[in-house]
């Protein structure tokens, strides 16, 4: 009988701690109200976006090819032309000057961190570069865009991302700022919602900090301390080798995975219970790899203080756009997630914490 009794408590206190573990946290009516009393509203979204044929392959995404032309005298150009070392298959990019250009010296290869650099010399006439259209072909859905730099004879500078809707551009008569202001922002842009490693970190910190102030504050953070980094780091100030970044970008995001896993009945650590903190020490790891991927893609001498401050908005803007469509989402899927197995609740931290493992085993092993 004692027997019974204790194996029937025991299964009590298994049966118990499920429900501890997987149950939402009720009687919180200060709790974000898109969420429905669970993050696990979000469950289907992410799991959209983990099912994704690419997903695991866009956590670091390709940097954009770089041109770049100066002139040197006499209409003689030399020519440095930068592509990633990994290429999607298929896609096949060239550069592309004007027709009264002429090689003078064969281009030669090297490799240069994750990409590989040829230089070579062309002779474009007495005229030189100045009105002359010039470019990349090649660009589409199976690469990414070039970033075009053209330094001219007289002094003159000039900045355009190439895209594959307008890959020729028209070297104009005056530098033009915007150029560059807007060329940065969208590469910022871009580059925040191609890194998936990121944006699963922003994910969990939605599905952390559920309550709205602790939200605005938990972001707030974050932005500020990748914002830090990616300042000290483009100017130099703060030098760390890139690989080491990218593998504790993915351990912190493991860590916010078991934050995740233990669920809102357990004990609350210093994480769940200062999450500022957290999102402001993992973005300043963060920062590092969003300046790593601006290094990759270079700073315009003359423009620095512009397109540093128009990459890092344009990074901003993205992790809005990012967050308002999760928002957005939750809000819109609350009728349909009502009635969902419990077992569920645990799903994002899991998915996160196993795409975190592969992307420390992948950077650790260079894969």
């Amino acid at each position: 009988m004692r027997v019974w009794t204790s194996w029937s408590r025991a299964c009590e206190r298994r049966r118990l701690a499920r429900s501890l573990l997987i149950s939402p946290m009720n009687g919180d009516k200060w709790r974000l109200t898109l969420f429905c009393g669970t993050r696990s509203r979000f469950v289907f979204l992410f799991l959209a976006v983990l099912c994704g044929p690419t997903a695991v392959s866009q956590a670091h995404p390709l940097a954009p090819s770089l041109l770049e032309l100066t002139e040197v005298a006499d209409g003689v150009v030399d020519v440095r032309w930068k592509v990633p070392a990994l290429r999607v298959r298929g896609s096949e990019v060239h550069p592309e000057f004007p027709a009264s250009c002429k090689e003078l010296v064969p281009p030669v290869g090297s490799p240069e961190g994750e990409a590989i650099v040829l230089r070579w010399q062309i002779d474009c006439g007495v005229a030189g570069l100045a009105g002359e259209e010039v470019g990349v072909r090649g660009l589409g859905a199976g690469s990414n865009d070039a970033l075009l730099r053209v330094a001219l004879s007289d002094g003159r500078v000039f900045q355009h991302v190439l895209r594959s809707e307008q890959p020729i551009w028209r070297i104009p008569e005056t530098g033009r700022p915007q150029s560059v202001f807007s060329g940065y922002l969208r590469l910022g842009f871009d580059h925040i919602l191609e890194g998936l490693d990121h944006l699963m970190f922003v994910l969990g910190l939605l599905f952390l900090a559920t309550r709205p102030l602790v939200l605005v504050e938990t972001i707030t953070s974050f932005t500020i301390g990748h914002s830090v980094t990616l300042a000290l780091a483009s100017l130099g100030i703060a030098q760390v080798p890139s690989r080491p970044v990218e593998v504790l970008i993915a351990i912190s995001i493991l860590v916010l995975a078991l934050e995740l896993a233990r669920g809102p009945a357990a004990r609350p650590t210093l994480l769940r219970r200062f999450p500022w903190g957290m999102a402001f020490l993992f973005g300043l790891l963060h920062g590092l790899g969003f300046a790593g991927a601006l290094a990759e893609i270079g700073l315009p001498p003359d423009d620095l203080p512009l397109a540093l401050l128009s990459f890092n908005l344009g990074i901003e803007a993205g992790q809005l756009a990012f967050v308002a469509c999760i928002l957005v989402a939750g809000f819109l899927l609350r009728p349909i997630l009502r009635r969902r197995p419990q077992w569920v609740d645990m799903l994002p931290a899991y998915g996160i914490g196993c795409l975190s493992v592969y992307w420390i085993l992948q950077r650790l092993l260079g894969a």
